[in-house]
């Protein structure tokens, strides 16, 4: 492949997710407190239009897995920028909670069309089975979203309100990122290796696969995992006897941690199976939870965890390609985000009950145990990395 090329379309790719992610799932961290003070709506609730949109966008995903497959990445991440856009203009515009639901709604489906499931998607369709090297780049600029984003977002709330915020968010996409996908990526070609018919491609995984539900479980009890504890993080530290100002300080040492982990991944060059990735991944997270858990203090825990936590997302990506193959492999991608991304939608409520019902301590005990499943997934699925991949008929670009 093209070395330059391949970085022109990572870089594209990278933009579009930083403001992807940090206009949508991570908008509320900065948005929630002034529009709970302007709206007199309830924190829950707020939290209830987040859950509400992963939940449309993992009901979505089958289905934009499919037109990646059919129709390359390119269509399918333009939409979503619009979709992300009108969403935040409603958002912003929004004066009653059906109003504020119905923004979700929209932001929910641009999030499908628009964060790593069909970022990875797209780099699947265009590069085949040399795509697990750009994922892994991706996933670096993508470390960066909240990093450059909730910086942002507070100057423009300061600027001009919780609603001109939106607004601007808004136009950045119209401006910046609608035309970033249309222009800066390729367009898809009819490439014997990779069905263009109506439907899911005949090389798609089947559900029952075994391998299939060992990485769509480990994903699902990661996602909970990982959104709990975002949305808990200064609650279960406090139990560890940290303050809150130190819980928060202890939580920016997370992203760094995440792009280190991805910067040694990237320099391993693809030398190991993906399935690796995983094991470290899993391991990581299970020791970071289990340390803060047996008193280890929380910045090296959280150091851990985040090494995971960054390494999974490679794995995620990477990890369906060398399994099942490239041909269907953004069908399989829009089939393994359904469950995950229901289960980042039911996650903070289910938190919020273990916490209330049993107590933080008791609820950081149950995440590490939850932890532990996917370690286990991981070694069950290791010998599998000798199966036999699905035949492909190239494995450099099947865009043009």
């Amino acid at each position: 492949m093209n070395s330059s090329s391949t970085f022109r379309t990572v870089a594209v790719l990278g933009v579009i997710e930083i403001f992807a992610w940090g206009s949508s799932f991570y908008l509320m961290a900065v948005l929630a407190a002034p529009i709970a003070a302007d709206t007199g709506w309830s924190p829950t609730t707020l939290s209830a239009g987040v859950s509400f949109g992963l939940l449309i966008s993992g009901l979505a995903a089958p289905l934009v897995g499919r037109l990646i497959a059919r129709h390359g990445g390119r269509p399918v991440l333009a939409s979503g920028m619009l979709l992300l856009s009108a969403g935040l203009g409603c958002l912003g515009s929004a004066e009653s909670l059906p109003a504020f639901f119905a923004a979700w709604l929209l932001l929910g489906l641009g999030m499908s069309a628009g964060l790593y499931d069909a970022a990875f998607s797209t780099l699947g369709r265009i590069y085949g089975h040399a795509a697990r090297s750009p994922i892994t780049q991706l996933t670096l600029w993508g470390g960066f979203a909240s990093t450059l984003c909730w910086p942002l977002s507070a100057i423009l709330v300061e600027e001009f309100g919780w609603r001109g915020a939106c607004f601007v968010y808004a136009a950045l996409h119209l401006s910046l990122t609608l035309p970033l996908a249309l222009l800066g990526l390729p367009v898809a070609s009819r490439s014997p290796g990779f069905p263009v018919e109506a439907g899911p491609p005949s090389s798609a995984v089947s559900l029952l696969d075994p391998r299939f539900l060992g990485v769509a479980s480990a994903g699902v009890i990661l996602a909970m995992v990982f959104t709990n504890w975002s949305v808990h993080l200064v609650t279960l530290l406090k139990v560890q006897g940290y303050t809150e100002a130190a819980a928060i300080a202890v939580g920016t040492l997370i992203g760094p941690a995440q792009v280190g982990a991805r910067v040694l991944e990237m320099f391993g060059r693809g030398r190991h199976h993906p399935i690796w990735t995983m094991l470290v991944a899993t391991a990581s997270i299970l020791l970071g939870l289990g340390g803060l858990l047996a008193g280890v203090p929380a910045s090296l825990a959280m150091i851990a965890y985040g090494a995971g936590n960054g390494l999974w997302s490679i794995a995620r990506g990477s990890l369906p390609l060398a399994l099942f193959g490239a041909p269907g492999y953004a069908h399989t991608m829009g089939l393994l985000a359904t469950p995950i991304l229901v289960a980042s939608a039911i996650a903070p409520p289910l938190g919020a009950w273990m916490i209330e019902s049993s107590g933080p301590h008791i609820a950081l005990g149950l995440l590490v145990g939850a932890s532990i499943i996917p370690v286990a997934l991981a070694l069950v699925l290791l010998p599998t990395r000798h199966e036999k991949k699905p035949p492909c008929q190239k494995t450099g670009p099947q865009e043009t």
